[in-house]
């Protein structure tokens, strides 16, 4: 998907790392709340309540899942799950956009 149409964006902006990562939540008309944003290149650690999709739309980045060692390789058009109450590692590769979808279900 390239766009989204109906939403709700909020006007105050998310930002982590010293402005390394960055991203603006929107709401979808049936209530879905994603975040569109973007990583600069560097290393980072996350935690999340709720669960994740995480869609890469552009750039690289290495992420290691919870309860795992190894560390995997993702690129713009692809997609990784976290799951809830959980935290995870990024090591980003080259300037990343991404599109998180949080998992109520």
């Amino acid at each position: 998907m390239s766009n989204f149409k109906d939403v709700t964006v909020e006007l105050k902006g998310n930002s982590y790392f010293d402005g390394a990562v960055t991203s603006r939540t929107i709401i979808l008309a049936d209530g879905t709340k994603k975040t569109l944003g973007f990583m600069q290149i560097g290393d980072y650690k996350f935690g999340t309540e709720l669960a994740e999709l995480m869609e890469i739309t552009a750039g690289e980045l290495d992420v290691k899942l919870p309860n795992s060692d190894k560390w995997i390789s993702i690129k713009g058009g692809e997609a990784f799950d976290v799951p809830a109450n959980s935290q995870f590692e990024v090591s980003v590769k080259s300037i990343t956009d991404y599109c998180c979808s949080y998992i109520t279900d």
